[in-house]
């Protein structure tokens, strides 16, 4: 490419690329088309964040996590009868007929031309799953419990995350901007919060106020769960309104709720994202405990609930041929909190700009990209 020198003069010599984009962005005499100015905006916050996803073992498993429990609790009920007592034989053992019952009759699982396996609007023929987690003292499958106590567990987890990190932003980044008074009157509640004893205060609520919608209980679990991240927030936004573009914005007269939503909220926002996943986790342990305690109504099915029953009824704890009936719960309850670590962890790499600046550019692993 041919260009003029210092002298006037047109030489054919070649620009570099660093000498060529530089003057292009000085003299801003070239504009992108629409559908390049695509590209690079699905390069930057879509694929270059898939890429930084996929490379990490943690952040696959916890999607996969995640998706499956989606799934479970979305897709799952509409395939998977609902649960009733006597539907199974009491305290069915997991996997009955063993790997026996694949040639065997009545088993957990029977294949032949005779047999069909219905799904909601979907059948499988030659092929009939019956309760292979076993069914508990009342005869009601364990499978069928846990899959159809998955949607009322995952709208405590959404509503529960929503609010307590909801509330922490809000009285955070609030705090933090305004100072002064304002500051003040916010850390003071946040403290008085900060203080209270989590479960005494849930049980006298419930107590109260009982609670039957799951999403209702998932708010109330998340009532004393957003200090922490509130005052977390305040020390971020306190070094974020020093910044040169912070005091830009102000210096041009905008008001304070711009420049919190365009200047300050997207720099938190991965730090606000990884800790909606560690609320979600805490609301399933909370639910899950205020269950088995019996504090919370028994109107939602729920995995605490099944534990309850297969501890005070089958006696799970010291009769261990029905141990099973305690774990199957306890192991979901396990799983999805390990994956929403493994998804927070993940997303930690995912909004680091170093990482999804040299993602963006090729893919490759990130030993190779970062010096």
């Amino acid at each position: 490419m041919s260009h003029t020198n210092e002298s006037g003069f047109e030489t054919d010599e070649q620009l570099t690329d660093e000498q060529l984009f530089g003057h292009l962005a000085e003299d801003d005499t070239v504009s992108l088309s629409r559908r390049e100015r695509f590209e690079r905006i699905l390069d930057a916050y879509f694929l270059a964040p898939g890429r930084v996803a996929w490379n990490d073992w943690r952040t696959r498993i916890g999607i996969l996590v995640v998706i499956l429990f989606v799934f479970f609790g979305t897709i799952g009920p509409r395939l998977v009868t609902p649960p009733a007592t006597n539907q199974a034989p009491n305290n069915l053992q997991p996997f009955d007929g063993g790997v026996a019952a694949f040639w065997e009759e009545g088993g957990w699982i029977d294949i032949g031309v005779d047999h069909q396996l219905s799904m909601g609007p979907i059948s499988v023929p030659g092929v009939d799953i019956r309760y292979p987690l076993g069914a508990d003292n009342y005869g009601t499958p364990i499978g069928r419990n846990l899959i159809h106590a998955t949607p009322d567990m995952l709208e405590m987890v959404v509503a529960g995350a929503i609010v307590s990190v909801g509330l922490a932003a809000i009285f955070g980044i609030t705090a933090g901007y305004k100072g002064g008074k304002t500051d003040e009157f916010l850390m003071y509640i946040t403290d008085i919060v900060m203080t209270m004893p989590g479960l005494p205060l849930l049980i006298v609520i419930v107590a109260i106020w009982s609670p039957r919608q799951a999403w209702l209980i998932g708010v109330v679990l998340a009532i004393d769960a957003w200090p922490g991240l509130a005052r977390a927030l305040r020390s971020q936004v306190l070094t974020l309104r020093e910044e040169s573009y912070v005091e830009a914005s102000r210096t041009m007269g905008l008001p304070s709720r711009t420049i919190l939503a365009r200047d300050i909220s997207p720099q938190l926002m991965p730090y606000i994202l990884i800790n909606f996943a560690n609320a979600g986790r805490q609301v399933v342990f909370g639910s899950v405990a205020l269950y088995f305690l019996g504090v919370l109504p028994l109107t939602t099915a729920n995995w605490g609930i099944m534990m309850d029953t297969a501890y005070s009824e089958a006696h799970a704890l010291v009769n261990l041929s029905n141990f099973y009936q305690i774990f199957w719960p306890m192991a979901a309850v396990v799983v999805l909190s390990f994956g929403l670590i493994l998804f927070a962890q993940g997303m930690d790499r995912v909004f680091n700009p170093r990482i999804r600046a040299r993602h963006a550019k090729k893919v490759g692993s990130d030993e190779e990209q970062i010096n």
